[in-house]
């Protein structure tokens, strides 16, 4: 094992003698590329920084958007059982087909609504886990 260790310590050692050993305009040319190479990781890892921060701000807003439309469901879910309630309670001044035909299209409605909704909110659920 150290033999093993002493003949790479002599290699590097090698490759040293060789960089010291070049023209000044292969050292320069060597540092040159180095630098080129550093300057694009950089490039590329701020680049990496603008994509992540602008993931995280678009998941932000579509948590917020879900959360907005999850809270408008609730809010249409309870108004539509009110309105039902009320409508059981004045069932008695109307006239029954008109009632339920009354009663038929505001639920058609309400339930197309909600149904946009929660397809909405499915969406947003498989962006927000995408992303």
């Amino acid at each position: 094992e150290v033999q093993q260790l002493n003949r790479q310590l002599e290699e590097k050692n090698g490759e040293i003698q060789q960089m010291i050993n070049q023209p000044p305009y292969e050292k320069e040319r060597e540092i040159l590329r180095l630098q080129k190479s550093l300057a694009e990781r950089e490039k590329a890892q701020a680049t990496s920084e603008v994509l992540c921060r602008s993931l995280t701000d678009e998941t932000h807003q579509l948590q917020r958007k879900l959360a907005s439309t999850a809270e408008m469901c609730q809010h249409l879910a309870k108004c539509l059982e009110e309105k039902q309630k009320r409508e059981k309670r004045n069932s008695d001044d109307q006239m029954p087909t008109e009632r339920s035909n009354q009663l038929l299209d505001d639920e058609t409605s309400l339930q197309a609504l909600i149904v946009k909704l929660q397809d909405e909110n499915r969406m947003l659920k498989q962006k927000v886990a995408h992303v």
